[in-house]
């Protein structure tokens, strides 16, 4: 099995490549102080100005939401193998390179499942806005007593009532979830208890503001 990169990933790690040595290093200390301004202002989970910069240079480039696969988003024609090569490189600027490609997790995930599994609805209010970077997501799987990383662990229970769905349990360490900009949770919980091992578990979106 062929590993190495297709001609299209080449020409895309290239130009991730020339991106990250014209615009994302250079930022570094820029983030790196607007973090700190933020920090001592007690605005811990905003995101510094220089990435909205960043977000918006490289999208003009074409490097946005490089981690749908072709047959999803056919305009850049990768693959999630393809993807692999220009997610190494991103890597090397972690803080800053993936959000400013709109390629950062937990909406990387969130993306794809709302994408596969999501209404015209959700994918309207939600998916889209994700997908223009104008909104951020969280993923809600940990649990504070159980080893959470094994989701057949988790306790939460989700219940349906009627048109409307409970939910019953306690969670932590959700990625994403302090962000100012994050509007909706994907939420993991118990729906089927009496199920095989692995059948018991669903998702459930949450919207930010049913917490309030």
């Amino acid at each position: 099995m062929d590993l190495g990169p297709s001609e299209r990933a080449r020409e895309y790690v290239a130009k991730t490549k020339e991106f990250l040595d014209e615009f994302v290093y250079p930022a570094e200390p820029v983030y790196a102080e607007q973090r700190r301004a933020l920090a001592a202002e007690g605005r811990l989970h905003e995101l510094p100005s220089i990435v909205e910069e960043l977000k918006a240079a490289a999208r003009e480039r074409g490097l946005w939401n490089l981690f749908l696969p072709d047959s999803t988003d056919p305009a850049h024609g990768l693959s999630v193998l393809d993807y692999a090569h220009v997610a190494e490189w991103t890597g090397r600027s972690v803080e800053i390179a993936p959000e400013a490609f709109n390629c950062s997790a937990p909406d990387t995930g969130n993306m794809e499942v709302l994408h596969m599994f999501g209404t015209v609805e959700q994918q309207q209010r939600w998916l889209q806005p994700l997908l223009d970077g104008r909104i951020r997501s969280g993923f809600s799987m940990t649990e504070p007593d159980v080893a959470s990383s094994d989701a057949t662990n988790i306790g939460t229970r989700i219940e349906r009532d009627g048109d409307s769905y409970v939910i019953n349990g306690r969670k932590w360490w959700t990625t994403g979830a302090m962000d100012p900009r994050c509007e909706i949770l994907i939420v993991m919980g118990k729906t089927d208890p009496s199920a095989e091992t692995h059948r018991q578990q669903s998702m459930v979106l949450v919207p930010m503001d049913t917490l309030e």
